[in-house]
C-alpha cells in the first residue's frame, strides 16, 4: 500500500549540555490598523471565510520548574463572511496523563475589533465567560468565546498554558481550514534534551532559523545552553479535505517534536525513543497487554473447548472461535490496542473496548493452539505511524494476526457485521506492527477483498408508459459489510430500502443471506414507476440509472497534493435489461464507452444494444489499486467525469413512423 511522503525533514538534536529565558517576538496584543479593519477579501483565496493575518508560538522548558513545558500562542483573525463568526469560539484542549498530572492554563486575553461610527471599538473577554470542561479521563477543554464578532471584525486571542508532558514537545500546526498569512514558531530547547523533530505536510517553510544560546537553562542553580529554532510559512493556503483521504495530520503542514533522550546534569541519560526489542519486552509485560494475554487463556478455557470439541481443522477451529468472540462481546465503541477493563472483567461483562475485544480473541486462538498474535496499528483517522522509530503513543488499535499454513487472516471482532478475515476500512492504513512471543515485524493492511455491488433490472414498459420489473442487487466483500450495517442501523428493512430507491415504488422486497455473512448480501424487489404519461405520447426519454445515479463527481479540486486512498477495490456492475412497447424504437443507439487507467489502475466500460424491442445496457466501473498518488489524480478525475457523464446521458424513444 502507498505510503505518502508525510516527512520532509528528520533532525536529531545533539546539543552539548545547553533553555529558556529566550522570548518569543511576538507582536502586541491590541495593534489592529484600521486597514485590517476595511479588508474585504482575501486575495490569495476569494472563498475564504476569514484568514490569520498573524500567528505566532513559542514553547520552552520552564526554568523555575523543569518538569514544566510553557507554550504560549497569539493569533489574529480577519472574520470576512457569515461562516467566519464561528473562529469566535476557542475550544482549547488540555490534556491530561495519570495522577495528577495535567495541562493548566495560566492566562487568557481575547478581543474582538470593529468600526462602530467612524471609530474603531474594541470588546474585551470578560474572564467570567471562560470555563472548563472535564471531557474524559484524557483531556479537558477550554471554552470561550469572543463577544461582539461579525463580519469584519478582527479576533485577537492570546494565551500561555503549562504541560507536565515534555516527552511530546508542543507541536505546531501550519496550516488550517482557514488560509494564513504569517505563521511562526519559536522552540527553545534545552541542550540536554535530544529530541527527534518532523516537518510533515507539502508545503515548503519560509524561513528556518537556530542558533545556540548561551547559559539560557538555569534549573536548580545548574547551567545549560539552549538551541533557538524558529519556523516561519507565510502565505499558508486552507488545508480542504476532499474525498477518499486518510487523516489530515498525515498530510498538514506541521512540525512535530518527540524527546528522545534527557541526559541530566550528574550525567545519567534515560532513554525514550527506545528500538523495538524494548518495545516488545516493555509490552509483554505490561499488565493490560501482555499480562491479559496470559491471563486470557484462562478465562476463556472452557467456552474454547466446548466450541471446538471434536474439531481437527485449523481454520474451522478459528472461524468458531472467531464466531464465539465476536458474538460474545458488544464494543463500546472506544478505541485503544490495551485492555481498558482486563480481560476478565470484560469477559465477564460482555463489553469492552477494542483492546478488551481483540485481545481476547488472540487469548482464546493461542488457547486452541493456533499461531495468533496482536497486531497494533493506528486507524485512517488517528493518522501514519513512524515506522523509523517505535511510537507507541501513535497507534490506536490493535487486531489479530492469524496464521495458518500459508496464509494470513487479519481478525477484528468488534463489530457484528465483519466476516472472518475482513478487516474495517478504519483499519486499513499503512502497516501495523506484529508483536510476536519472540520478535516483531512490520505487515501491509490490505484489504482482502473488494467493496462489490452488482445490480439487474429486468424492466418491461407498458404502452401505457408504466415501467414494472424486477431488482436484484447483489453485495459483496466492503460493500456486503457497509450494507448489512446500514439495514441494522435503520431497523425497519421496507423503510430503508424505499429511502435507496425513491425513484420508484417497491413490493415483494426480500433480503436474502442477512446473517450469513459467509455468504454475498441479495436484495430483491418488484419495481413501478410511470416513466411517461401519455398513450399517444410521440417520444420519451429513458435513463438506465434512474434508480442508481452518480449525481457529482467526488473529486472537485484541478489538483491536489496528497493521495487517494479508496482502502479497498472498487467494483460496481449494472446490468438493464429493458423491454420496450413495439410502437416505439431508439432513436439513437449510444457509442460504446471504454476508458482505463494507466497501470491498470482501473476501468469504465458502457454499452447498449438493442435486438427487436428489447434493450440491453450494461455498465462496469472498475477500482483496481486502492492508492493513487498526486501524479495520477488527473487520470482519476477525469475518469469519474465521463462516468457522471455518460450516467447522466438520457435515450431518447420514438415511435415508429
Amino acid at each position: 500500500m502507498y505510503s505518502p511522503m508525510r516527512t520532509v525533514f528528520l533532525i536529531v538534536l545533539v546539543a552539548t549540555s545547553f533553555l529558556a529565558t529566550a522570548q518569543s517576538n511576538s507582536f502586541p496584543f491590541g495593534q489592529v490598523t484600521y486597514r485590517e479593519l476595511d479588508m474585504k477579501t482575501y486575495d490569495k483565496d476569494t472563498s475564504a471565510v476569514a484568514v490569520v493575518l498573524r500567528e505566532e508560538g513559542d514553547a520552552h522548558i520552564e526554568d523555575s520548574d523543569p518538569n514544566y513545558l510553557i507554550y504560549h500562542y497569539h493569533v489574529k483573525i480577519k472574520v470576512l463572511k457569515k461562516a467566519g463568526q464561528e473562529l469566535a469560539d476557542f475550544v482549547i484542549r488540555l490534556g491530561k496523563g495519570e495522577g495528577i498530572r495535567k495541562e493548566a492554563m495560566r492566562s487568557v486575553t481575547a478581543s474582538s475589533f470593529n468600526i462602530e461610527n467612524g471609530t474603531m471599538k474594541e470588546t474585551k473577554l470578560n474572564p467570567k465567560d471562560q470555563f472548563t470542561e472535564n471531557a474524559n479521563k484524557f483531556a479537558d477543554y477550554r471554552k470561550f468565546a469572543v463577544p461582539n464578532v461579525r463580519v469584519g471584525s478582527v479576533i485577537e486571542v492570546e494565551y500561555t498554558l503549562e504541560s507536565p508532558f515534555r516527552f511530546t514537545f508542543r507541536t505546531w500546526e501550519f496550516q488550517s481550514d482557514i488560509p494564513k498569512i504569517s505563521s511562526f514558531y519559536r522552540a527553545t530547547i534545552p541542550g540536554n534534551y535530544k529530541y527527534n523533530i518532523s516537518l510533515r505536510g507539502y508545503l515548503k517553510l519560509t524561513e528556518n532559523k537556530s542558533k545556540i544560546e548561551r547559559d539560557c537553562f538555569r534549573p536548580g542553580g545548574e547551567s545549560a545552553d539552549c538551541l533557538v529554532m524558529d519556523f516561519l510559512m507565510k502565505d499558508v493556503p486552507a488545508f480542504k479535505e476532499e474525498e477518499y483521504m486518510t487523516a489530515r495530520t498525515n498530510f498538514l503542514s506541521a512540525v512535530y517534536f518527540e524527546l528522545s533522550e534527557l541526559q541530566q546534569f550528574d550525567g545519567q541519560k534515560t532513554k525514550y525513543t527506545k528500538e523495538w526489542k524494548d518495545v516488545e519486552e516493555d509490552m509483554r509485560k505490561e499488565a493490560d497487554f501482555g499480562v491479559q494475554l496470559r491471563r486470557g487463556e484462562d478465562i476463556v478455557d472452557q467456552n474454547v473447548k466446548q466450541i471446538i470439541a471434536g474439531e481437527t481443522d485449523e481454520l474451522a477451529k478459528a472461524r468458531k472461535i472467531y464466531d464465539f468472540i465476536k458474538g460474545w462481546y458488544r464494543w463500546n465503541k472506544i478505541y485503544g490496542f490495551v485492555s481498558d477493563l482486563g480481560i476478565k472483567k470484560a469477559f465477564d461483562a460482555k463489553t469492552g473496548n477494542v483492546g478488551d475485544i481483540n485481545l481476547s480473541l488472540v487469548a482464546a486462538l493461542k488457547y486452541a493452539g493456533l499461531n495468533a498474535d496482536p497486531i497494533l496499528l493506528s486507524t485512517r483517522g488517528n493518522g501514519l505511524v513512524n515506522e523509523l522509530f517505535p511510537v507507541i503513543s501513535e497507534f490506536d488499535y490493535v487486531a489479530v494476526y492469524l496464521a495458518i499454513k500459508d496464509k494470513v487472516y487479519l481478525l477484528d471482532a468488534t463489530d457484528p457485521y465483519l466476516s472472518f478475515g475482513l478487516l474495517p476500512e478504519r483499519c486499513l492504513n499503512g502497516k501495523g506492527r506484529v508483536l510476536g512471543e519472540k520478535q516483531s515485524f512490520w505487515y501491509d493492511l490490505k484489504p482482502s477483498d473488494k467493496d462489490r455491488k452488482v445490480s439487474i433490472f429486468n424492466l418491461k414498459l407498458s404502452p401505457e408508459g408504466l415501467l414494472t420489473g424486477t431488482v436484484q442487487v447483489t453485495h459483496f466483500g466492503y460493500s456486503a459489510f457497509d450494507e448489512r450495517k446500514s439495514l441494522a442501523d435503520e431497523g425497519d428493512e421496507k423503510k430503508y430500502l424505499s429511502g435507496q430507491y425513491p425513484t420508484v415504488t417497491l413490493a415483494q422486497q426480500r433480503i436474502e443471506n442477512l446473517d450469513d455473512l459467509k455468504k454475498p448480501l441479495n436484495i430483491k424487489f418488484e419495481a413501478e414507476t410511470e416513466l411517461f404519461d401519455q398513450a399517444t405520447a410521440d417520444n420519451f426519454l429513458f435513463n438506465p440509472f434512474f434508480m442508481d445515479q452518480w449525481k457529482k463527481n467526488p473529486f472537485k479540486s484541478l489538483e491536489r497534493s496528497y493521495p487517494v486512498d479508496f482502502g479497498a477495490p472498487l467494483e460496481e456492475t449494472m446490468v438493464v435489461i429493458l423491454e420496450y412497447p413495439e410502437a416505439y424504437e431508439i432513436a439513437e443507439i449510444p457509442a460504446k464507452v471504454g476508458l482505463v487507467l494507466p497501470d491498470a489502475g482501473g476501468r469504465y466500460m458502457y454499452t447498449v444494444q438493442n435486438v427487436g424491442h428489447t434493450l440491453t445496457i450494461n455498465s462496469s466501473f472498475t477500482i483496481n489499486k486502492t492508492v493513487f498518488t498526486s501524479l495520477e489524480y488527473h487520470y482519476l478525475r477525469e475518469l469519474y467525469d465521463r462516468v457522471v457523464a455518460v450516467q447522466k446521458t438520457d435515450l431518447v424513444f420514438k415511435k415508429k413512423t
